[in-house]
């Protein structure tokens, strides 16, 4: 503004000058008179003006020399100029053509091409937070992870590239299967970037496989109130967490902070089953049966389970069989027409050894969902009722072949385990176990066919059986003779 203000004020003054000048040689009839060196000179009007103009020219025109003079001379000496700047914005163009053919190279899946254009962007650039970052990309798409590695390597040394090149030496360590080395490079990266949703994923599947479930239960808090992660999904996965640190507690025999634990994952999720199981135990170990109770009713009620009833059963552990069916009923009323409840009055009623009231427990599920442990139970009724040992045979035949019935099973890769984890053994998935029947379940037992005549024993027919039936009657299991 002041700048603009002098320019105008100087241009003023100019024309100022020019118009008295002008108006001087006007009214003057002599002209303009010069003395130079003892000399006079004296100039018309018009004379004067044209050398005027003379001058000036001769002035713009020394001073255009002198300026391209010095432009020639920093040249010479190196320094930017307008040459120097075609060139360079020549350079930089190619450099930026090849930086732009470099990525689509990679997102075409042309490794080596890429790696050539990342190399040519570099020799006009002189970019390596840019080069270096389309060179690794390049070399793990052309499957040369020596390359990739080093290239990542270098880019540490730059802050504005330090948590890419962590980030890129983490995903290699993963494809290489080192995942301790992987467990500390995405430490690294979330502390660089902890809003980081990639990292954070990967850093809490680490964790969690390495066991390390405090720091897991961190990362996961930050998720949450980051809004990355529903309230609902926060609770259930850090009760997951809480129990399985509890239950590692409980191996080192630390129990006082493994009761708090273990009641704290059942608080934050009733319907966990482990929890329960593990905060009633704590309850037990406190002395507290009352609470005990209370935990495992509150869990019966969202989903029966076998773990329940024996954790139920574990609060008074040298009752009658009568006693607790007594105790149990408070149990049992809870889901009266859930499948596993059914089971659990008949193996009661087994107990006191009143088989009708077990047959009765079990009502239609021998035809309706004949399970292994619903036909086992219906031939410890028939035993017990002194029905032939065919009869129970032929119920625990059809045992061997029938469905397990609600297992744990992955919900990611249908992995079926024995006991509950926090993670899939098979595929590594977090708190994907679910207690549910497995997608295929009638599946044979291995031999189950030659074990058939065992169990169900030889046939008596009225005319003398045929060779192979007394061969395969008295046939070994698994490598043993029979005993009988």
């Amino acid at each position: 503004m002041i700048w603009s203000f002098i320019k105008v004020a100087l241009f003023i003054a100019i024309v100022a000058v020019v118009a008295l000048v002008g108006a001087h040689l006007a009214d003057s009839a002599q002209g303009l008179r010069l003395i130079f060196a003892g000399t006079e000179y004296t100039l018309r009007p018009v004379s004067a003006v044209i050398a005027a103009l003379v001058l000036f020219a001769l002035v713009w025109l020394a001073l255009k020399l002198t300026g391209l003079l010095v432009a020639f001379l920093r040249f010479i000496n190196g320094d930017e100029t307008a040459v120097t700047r075609y060139f360079d914005r020549s350079r930089e163009r190619k450099g930026y053509e090849a930086l732009a053919e470099g990525m689509l190279a990679v997102a075409s899946g042309e490794g080596k091409l890429a790696l050539s254009k990342a190399a040519r962007a570099e020799r006009f650039l002189h970019r390596p937070e840019l080069t270096n970052l389309l060179s690794a990309q390049a070399a793990e798409v052309a499957g040369d992870s020596r390359k990739a590695e080093e290239v990542y390597k270098k880019l540490l040394g730059d802050d504005r590239t330090r948590f890419v090149g962590v980030r890129g030496l983490m995903r290699q360590k993963l494809k290489d299967g080192d995942t301790d080395t992987a467990l500390k490079l995405a430490e690294k990266a979330y502390a660089l970037k902890p809003n980081h949703v990639e990292v954070q994923d990967t850093l809490l599947q680490l964790q969690a496989e390495k066991g390390n479930w405090k720091g897991a239960r961190e990362v996961l808090n930050a998720k949450r109130w980051q809004g990355l992660l529903p309230k609902d999904v926060h609770k259930r996965r850090d009760a997951v967490m809480a129990l399985q640190e509890a239950k590692e507690v409980f191996a080192e025999g630390a129990t006082i902070e493994a009761r708090e634990a273990a009641i704290a994952a059942n608080k934050s999720s009733p319907d966990l089953i482990p929890a329960a199981v593990l905060a009633a135990r704590a309850y037990v170990a406190e002395g507290k049966p009352k609470n005990a109770t209370r935990v495992l009713l509150k869990a019966w009620e969202a989903r029966p389970h076998p773990d329940l009833a024996a954790a139920f059963a574990a609060i008074v552990p040298d009752e009658d069989p009568a006693a607790r069916l007594k105790r149990f009923e408070k149990l049992l009323s809870l889901r009266p027409d859930d499948e596993e409840t059914k089971l659990l009055r008949a193996e009661l009623a087994l107990a006191v050894e009143d088989f009708p009231a077990a047959r009765r427990a079990l009502g239609d599920l021998p035809e309706t969902h004949p399970t292994a442990r619903v036909l086992a139970i219906l031939a410890a009724v028939e035993r017990g009722e002194g029905a032939d040992d065919a009869v129970v045979r032929g119920w625990l035949a059809r045992a061997l072949t029938a469905p397990r019935g609600p297992q744990w099973c992955c919900d990611k890769c249908h992995n079926i385990q024995a006991e509950w984890t926090p993670v899939c053994d098979n595929c590594g998935g977090f708190d994907t176990l679910t207690w549910r029947e497995p997608v295929q379940t009638e599946m044979p037992l291995p031999n189950g066919a030659e074990m058939l005549p065992l169990i169900v024993g030889k046939p008596q027919p009225a005319e003398p059986a045929p060779d192979w039936v007394d061969a395969a009657a008295e046939a070994p299991v698994d490598g043993k003779p029979d005993e009988k």
